[in-house]
């Protein structure tokens, strides 16, 4: 979702400037490309889930609650947005004739399970250094 990527670009923000302190909301706006009203949203929804604080005042703003290694991608997307199924029948709330004899639950349980694992095992820290290794190849090839 939109919430899901402004927050991973808030983190990501957030993490090139860990150990530094505070960042202001207008400068993490500004550099992601994120509307300000809603990165105060998002913000507020990653400081209700431990992975943001706050300071506020003149030297006020944000920062990572723990250290960017210790953050994984996947607990980001669950607590933003939910543990879901990728597909409907498979949370035992749609009723299908076919349910007991459909292979297709298989390969959507795999790939769930494969998304999840992969999304747990990517850090904030990770992303922070796939992202300045792109802005150096930017560069070098301007």
């Amino acid at each position: 979702s939109m919430k899901g990527d402004y927050a991973v670009r808030a983190l990501i923000d957030l993490g090139q400037h860990f150990g530094e302190g505070a960042v202001q909301t207008a400068e993490i706006a500004a550099r992601q490309s994120i509307p300000e009203p809603y990165l105060d949203q998002v913000l507020s929804s990653l400081r209700k889930a431990g992975f943001v604080r706050s300071r506020r005042g003149p030297l006020g703003g944000h920062y990572l609650a723990r250290e960017p290694q210790e953050v994984s991608l996947g607990s980001v997307v669950d607590a933003l947005e939910g543990v879901a199924p990728p597909i409907d029948c498979m949370d035992g709330t749609l009723e299908c004739p076919i349910m007991d004899c459909c292979a297709q639950q298989d390969i959507w349980r795999d790939v769930d399970r494969i998304t999840h694992k992969f999304l747990d095992a990517t850090s904030i820290a990770e992303l922070v250094a796939r992202q300045t290794q792109r802005r150096i190849r930017i560069a070098y090839q301007i």
